[in-house]
């Protein structure tokens, strides 16, 4: 059994563990918030803009469509697996690592010259540690988070796809569904999937093109592109802080039952040094009257 000192010095460093975790909690619950709030205003216009784009472009081969939606052979393909820059946040990160590995190692790129171009620390870290093959200009968007900062790294998977330097380009990515749900995501960002015959049919809608419909279409593209690159960016964020909340909150259960056992613990070893002084008293009080 251990000793008072023993036990007491354990609950003192639980409880301090315990405050660690439920102001981790609190501070993850005020950037949720935030991060939510964020995702949620860009969602209808990004679902706006990729309706629009696809009324525009169904059933038309402009410039602009071909040029980011050309099937080529491929022989190299860039992976995008956007994770968080900190960890404490359960699962959050690993299962983003391991959605790649399983891309990577999958029939379809079997063979192919697998490049990656992290977003976030943790996967940075990762994949500098495997020595994969690496773009590593863009990993620490998370410290400025806003649209110029994620374009930059939107533009060099365009221009590089349309340089020919990358044949597909794939975003992994965890999507926000609710503070204990996130969704890992495996998106082809390029080339981009063309609209099914059927949801061009349901989508198809008669709009006056000014100055014309080409140019249009060649501007949409790239801002569609970027959009939906940004948008995924921020699904992670508002994922990662909702995954922090969830294992702060457990972790911060977890230590209260565990405060419990300890304090059951330290009463009964309490109980039981009082008990053995009592007898011991007792014992010698009988020695002293026994001679």
């Amino acid at each position: 059994m251990p000793s008072l000192k023993e036990v007491k010095e354990r609950i003192q460093s639980v409880s301090s563990t315990q405050q660690i975790t439920k102001a981790m909690k609190m501070v993850a619950a005020a950037k949720l918030r935030r991060a939510q709030d964020r995702i949620i205003q860009l969602r209808p216009y990004s679902e706006k803009l990729a309706s629009l784009l696809a009324n525009v472009s169904s059933g038309n081969s402009e410039e602009g469509m071909n040029t980011y939606s050309q099937q080529r052979e491929v022989k190299r393909v860039l992976v995008v697996p956007v994770t968080s820059d900190r960890g404490l946040c359960g699962a959050f990160n690993s299962n983003i690592l391991k959605a790649v590995r399983r891309l990577v190692e999958s029939d379809e790129l079997q063979g192919k010259a697998i490049e990656i171009l992290p977003i976030g620390k943790k996967s940075y870290d990762n994949f500098r540690k495997r020595d994969y093959p690496m773009v590593d200009k863009f990993w620490g968007v998370f410290g400025d988070l806003t649209f110029d900062t994620v374009r930059e790294a939107a533009e060099y998977a365009m221009e590089s796809y349309v340089e020919g330097k990358y044949d597909k380009v794939y975003l992994v990515y965890n999507e926000f569904k609710n503070v204990a749900t996130q969704i890992v995501q495996t998106e082809q960002f390029l080339p981009v999937v063309e609209l099914k015959k059927d949801e061009a049919v349901n989508t198809n809608t008669d709009y006056i093109y000014e100055p014309s419909k080409d140019f249009i279409v060649e501007e949409l593209i790239p801002k569609s592109l970027k959009i939906q690159f940004y948008k995924a960016v921020l699904e992670s964020n508002a994922s990662e802080h909702g995954a922090r909340m969830t294992a702060m909150g457990k972790a911060t259960d977890n230590a209260a039952d565990l405060l419990k056992e300890l304090k059951l613990t330290y009463n009964r070893t309490r109980q039981a040094a009082i008990t053995k002084e009592i007898l011991e008293i007792v014992g010698g009080a009988e020695a002293l009257a026994s001679a």
